[in-house]
């Protein structure tokens, strides 16, 4: 393959779950990286972000595009707008358009989009005439285009993985809808990208689709017995209703798995189509990695080992969930004459600052909230069923936070030198809420850690919300701060190995 010593790249969506595995690999083939995001701060979580340019562009503005394609050999369109709402393609078409005309424009040598298979004669859910239409745009753009056709993408973190190890694990008895019998070819997240990397050296006469696939084709159901014979699981009983449709299904996947119904639904309408590859070319322009291509039980096994050892660089819960906020605490706590109730907390700990912030980074997911769980449990029920995340997105690693990390229904907003967490809530309210928590200086043995949680109402009820569950604040945020203050004490006390 020749070098790409020269070639000047840029991702979009790089804080995403493709687009966060890729900017490293390119990074490894000798690319010059450019990121393009919306929030600067989520690239700068990343391990990589001293190795790249930083562009903060939003997709829908031209100018901010432009200047993003200013120079570029490559552009990578990674992005997407999948259970955001019911315009959801509408919105993906203009922004490929916006990006295709802006590449042209800035004359860009070649365009890489991961779109999804399209299998010939059968009627397309929304999300794959979506994949399609985002692929013509970007062909049609005067660019030379490859565009990459995916089926099932399996790899720690994404979201048709987690839909199939969580549906796997947690009912070994099913009743599921006939798209259970669909064939798929599911490909590596490893395999993808490295088809991704290959594209950057395509001469200028290759504009078209290619379809990639690993090795074995199958149905979902044999996935999911697969899936449990290699997580070392009973094998699995199905029983398809061919009467459940998509909607049901995709409630169903959104309360069983950490995938919302918003997310879900397309992804499972997705599955009633066959995808499987028509051909290979692409290995006459690129060649297959070294050693094949990865089969579906190497793919499940790899993913389950990056899981265990929380080596989980990227989840499809990296990019913010549909119809979440997305507003950033104000300095003016005044919100610029609106109203922010508050209720902050202050308590001494016996314990260093050191052992306070890993209890602290470790809050939410298998680790719970460190107060009532009956409560956490039923107000993340209650999410789930309002079209929230709930509490089943879980956590990318359990011991560390970045900023841009999901973190049950919270994100990471901010986190500083140790010391200090802020989360904003992602969950369906009638405002906006957040929640800090802080370590202060330490006096005679004692840290101080500050507790905050803050909340801007939208109408009447919004503020009728906030005083509705003010009597519950003293049993769930004084428990959750003195809980976690006897769990750092306790490491303080705990005897070192």
């Amino acid at each position: 393959m020749p070098s790409t010593r020269s070639t000047h790249s840029l991702v979009t969506g790089a804080t995403g779950y493709v687009g966060g595995r890729l900017v490293p690999e390119l990074l490894d083939a000798g690319h010059r990286v450019r990121v393009m995001v919306r929030d600067e701060r989520k690239a700068r979580a990343h391990v990589w972000s001293d190795d790249v340019d930083i562009a903060v562009a939003d997709a829908t503005e031209r100018d901010q595009v432009a200047a993003a394609l200013e120079g570029i050999d490559v552009a990578y369109f990674l992005l997407h707008s999948i259970g955001t709402g019911d315009d959801f393609a509408e919105t993906e078409r203009q922004i490929a358009e916006t990006f295709a005309s802006e590449a042209k424009r800035a004359g860009v040598r070649r365009i890489v989009y991961l779109g999804g298979m399209v299998p010939e004669g059968e009627e397309l859910s929304e999300h794959l005439r979506s994949r399609e239409e985002v692929g013509d745009v970007l062909l049609e753009s005067g660019v030379p285009t490859a565009v990459l056709q995916a089926g099932v993408v399996i790899g720690s973190g994404s979201a048709s993985f987690e839909m199939l190890r969580y549906l796997t694990e947690r009912l070994p008895v099913m009743v599921t809808p006939k798209w259970v019998h669909t064939r798929i070819q599911p490909i590596a997240i490893r395999d993808v990208l490295h088809y991704l990397v290959g594209c950057a050296d395509l001469p200028a006469e290759v504009d078209r689709r290619f379809d990639i696939g690993g090795p074995d084709v199958l149905t979902y159901f044999d996935m999911m017995q697969r899936y449990a014979a290699v997580a070392g699981l009973p094998k699995r009983r199905v029983l398809p209703v061919p009467v459940l449709s998509p909607s049901l299904s995709s409630h169903w996947v959104g309360l069983i798995t950490p995938v919302p119904a918003s997310l879900a639904r397309p992804l499972v309408e997705s599955l009633r189509n066959t995808v499987v590859a028509a051909d290979h070319d692409i290995a006459e322009h690129v060649p297959d990695p070294p050693g094949g291509l990865t089969g579906f039980d190497r793919s499940v096994e790899l993913a389950l080992t990056k899981i265990r050892d929380l080596d989980v660089p990227t989840r499809w819960s990296s990019a913010a969930t549909a119809g979440a906020p997305s507003e950033s605490l104000p300095t003016d706590p005044d919100w610029a004459g609106g109203s922010l109730y508050k209720d902050e907390r202050t308590r001494e700990v016996d314990a260093s600052p050191a052992h306070l912030w890993t209890v602290i980074e470790g809050i939410g997911g298998r680790n719970g909230w460190y107060s009532w769980a009956l409560a956490w449990w039923v107000r993340g029920l209650l999410d789930r069923m309002v079209g929230g995340p709930g509490l089943r997105r879980g956590r990318r690693n359990d011991r560390h936070l970045v900023v841009g990390d999901a973190l049950d229904f919270w994100r990471v907003e901010e986190t500083d030198d140790h010391s200090f967490l802020r989360l904003r809530a992602e969950m369906k309210l009638p405002g906006l809420a957040w929640l800090e928590l802080q370590i202060g200086s330490t006096d005679g043995g004692t840290t101080t850690f500050h507790h905050r949680a803050l909340f801007h109402p939208k109408g009447l009820f919004g503020h009728l919300y906030w005083w509705s569950i003010l009597p519950f604040h003293g049993i769930i945020f004084g428990s959750m701060q003195k809980n976690i203050a006897q769990a750092a004490e306790a490491l303080e006390t705990a005897p070192t190995a």
